[in-house]
């Protein structure tokens, strides 16, 4: 009992018979939800349990192929007892040489496949057709096997088949023209070596503007693109370059304008009553 009063139960510390249990159980589960990575994670946990666990290396050497970590499978691989799976890590890694000699007198089917797929990646077709016909001896008429076994089995009979024979009624179906004509020369062998392209610099080439700092730009300015600001802006508006030549403008259309009053006047006949009525504003 605790000191208020509430009875309390201790946890059972399950032992490692139990927790293997459970794991196995659990590890399953994920497996079948397709939840890989989870159970290689349960895998580790078994094997710090019990490290010599033979179901746990082997189901552990299943996930990491099946998610193409191979780099970290090669190591866990036993070439005594496994040697399918190392030749097809090495294979997957792209070391068909490794792998043909692993499977080097292999007979069993899954090598047999293995074996006609690096056959045809390395361009050894003859071999990879001898071994997929072999293969489509025995395999089911109406299964998917038989299926994939006759799509590669074509496909490496035409590579054979071009390389064979191919080829050769290509280049006999060519015109006269381009088979008998001369092979064109390499330019680069005729010519001799050239020598290096030579620039001439300016000894004191004028030095680049630096560019403004961004801290000393202010806002809503762009440094070649916005419009440098008026040299007369902390002048008064009235000693202004601009308001100056206004005034002068202003000043010369009235001269203007008077030269053509004066010739107006004197081109124009004046009438006697106009000569009154000025007469007649002096008096006054």
């Amino acid at each position: 009992m605790s000191a208020k009063g509430k009875f309390t139960t201790r946890k059972r510390t399950l032992d490692d018979a139990e927790r293997l249990r459970r794991l196995f159980t659990s590890l399953c589960a994920q497996m079948d939800g397709g939840h890989m990575f989870n159970a290689l994670k349960t895998c580790d946990k078994i094997l710090r349990i019990d490290p010599t666990d033979a179901d746990a290396h082997k189901t552990k050497l299943f996930l990491l192929l099946h998610t193409e970590q191979y780099d970290a499978t090669l190591p866990l691989i036993d070439a005594a007892h496994h040697r399918f799976e190392l030749a097809y890590t090495l294979y997957r890694l792209q070391r068909e040489n490794d792998a043909l000699r692993v499977l080097d007198d292999s007979d069993d089917r899954a090598s047999t496949h293995l074996l006609a797929q690096m056959n045809y990646r390395t361009g050894s077709y003859a071999r990879a057709v001898e071994l997929y016909t072999q293969l489509l001896e025995s395999a089911e008429p109406d299964s998917e096997e038989h299926t994939d076994i006759l799509t590669n089995l074509r496909a490496a009979q035409a590579y054979h088949d071009f390389i064979s024979t191919g080829y050769l009624r290509a280049l006999g179906s060519l015109p006269a023209s381009i088979t008998s004509a001369p092979l064109p020369l390499l330019t680069g062998a005729v010519r001799g070596p050239t020598a290096p392209a030579v620039t001439h610099e300016p000894e004191h080439a004028p030095p680049a503007p630096k560019k403004p700092r961004a801290k000393h730009v202010p806002p809503g300015v762009v440094p070649g693109v916005t419009p440098p600001p008026d040299p007369e802006r902390w002048l008064k508006k009235s000693e202004r370059s601009s308001v100056l030549g206004k005034r002068r403008r202003a000043q010369g259309g009235g001269v203007t304008q008077g030269s053509v009053a004066a010739v107006v006047t004197s081109e124009t006949p004046v009438s006697a009553d106009t000569k009154v009525k000025a007469k007649a504003r002096k008096r006054k």
